[in-house]
């Protein structure tokens, strides 16, 4: 039988890059600086560098990036903070924790990214009502693309509303040629390992241009400190990155363009083949942009298609996934946060999507055969 092909090939990876993963590895074992080392400093230059942000902080996770650029807003009980329905857990769960409430939007049915005609109306709701305060919009980069930043830029500020761009699966993207960081007043990225980026184990980072809000990410990771280590200014959290998974991302940074310039022609090989393949919708393209391809998801007719094409996959030995399976308004945690506003797109979306394979340690023939099992 034919070995089965992996979603996610952290393994083949690693062999591709075990020299330069383990020389940045062993140089922390070295010097045994496990916190706040000097690869996290290099991380920080160079991730910022690579998007063209005036300010990178390397934080412990995606959700903790959210968390401390919310912090630092001061975001908490009585705001609303406007998101999609259709995205991971983490968007929605921040706002929460913090005691804001999180206000779900709708998507668009083809690029999957927040639909800002229902966001406008959602937020003219949500003053009319006068329950919340709208306080700010976190957008989403859904699966390497990304959201309408011109768009959403333009509600921010005529709603006087802080904007987060969520771009944990897409960093490595861009828009109108310019590389996703920079879009919104604070960008949060993950490293977590299945992203495009991803470590060994979790981390993430904040980007923004503002000096004044860099330093405040920095107190708000390490307890609220202030210039020395027992000044403590403000209730922080403890959400430093680890010194070895700076020095994984370091050594993965060296290759991240050629990784990404491979998923961008699987989704070429993709492309191609479902577009004739009338059971098969591919993803629709943000226009005038690149994506990183964290996930490339199909759409089928209706469920029952897609749990059929799973399983002919699961049979031929190919791998899928399904993201989401259930829109964020639906969850048991956040429904009884919900208004009650339909949103028919993300719950349609939760019933077709269908994700397919794509890293870049897929070979030629592997995409061959997870094109013929589409079509078996």
């Amino acid at each position: 039988m034919t070995d089965p092909i992996r979603f996610l090939d952290l393994a083949a990876q690693q062999a591709r890059l075990g020299p330069a993963l383990r020389a940045r590895v062993d140089a922390v074992f070295d010097h045994c600086a496990f916190v706040m080392g000097p690869e996290v400093a290099e991380l920080e230059s160079r991730l910022a560098a690579y998007c063209g942000a005036g300010h990178c902080v390397a934080v412990s996770s995606g959700t903790d990036a959210l968390q401390i650029a919310m912090m630092a807003e001061g975001i908490g009980r009585g705001d609303a903070v406007f998101l999609p329905a259709f995205t991971y857990t983490a968007t929605a769960e921040v706002p929460l924790v913090l005691g804001a409430t999180p206000v779900f939007v709708d998507v668009r049915p083809d690029t999957f990214q927040i639909d800002t005609d229902h966001l406008r109306a959602r937020i003219a709701e949500t003053r009319v009502a006068g329950r919340l305060r709208p306080r700010a919009i976190v957008g989403v980069d859904l699966f390497g693309q990304p959201a309408d930043w011109p768009a959403l830029r333009a509600i921010a500020a005529a709603e006087g509303l802080f904007s987060l761009d969520d771009c944990a699966q897409s960093f490595g993207g861009a828009l109108s040629g310019r590389r996703l960081g920079r879009e919104a007043d604070a960008t949060a990225i993950s490293f977590f390992p299945s992203k495009p980026l991803g470590g060994y184990g979790d981390g993430g980072a904040l980007l923004t241009d503002d000096a004044d809000c860099a330093a405040l990410y920095r107190s708000l990771r390490t307890h609220g400190e202030g210039t020395t280590r027992y000044e403590v200014l403000r209730t922080g959290m403890n959400g430093r990155l680890d010194t070895l998974q700076a020095a994984v991302l370091l050594a993965k940074l060296d290759v991240f363009d050629d990784e990404l310039a491979r998923r961008e022609a699987i989704a070429r090989q993709y492309d191609a083949a479902f577009a004739r393949m009338p059971a098969i919708t591919p993803p629709r393209r943000v226009p005038d942009s690149t994506s990183a391809w964290a996930v490339y998801a199909i759409l089928l007719a209706d469920q029952a298609a897609r749990d059929g094409l799973a399983a002919r996959l699961r049979e031929a030995g190919v791998p899928s996934a399904i993201y989401y399976p259930r829109p964020l308004h639906l969850q048991p945690a956040y429904a009884p946060h919900h208004d009650g506003a339909a949103l028919p797109v993300s719950e349609d979306l939760a019933t077709r999507i269908l994700a397919l394979p794509i890293h870049p340690d897929l070979t030629d023939a592997q995409v061959a055969r997870v094109i013929a099992a589409c079509t078996a």
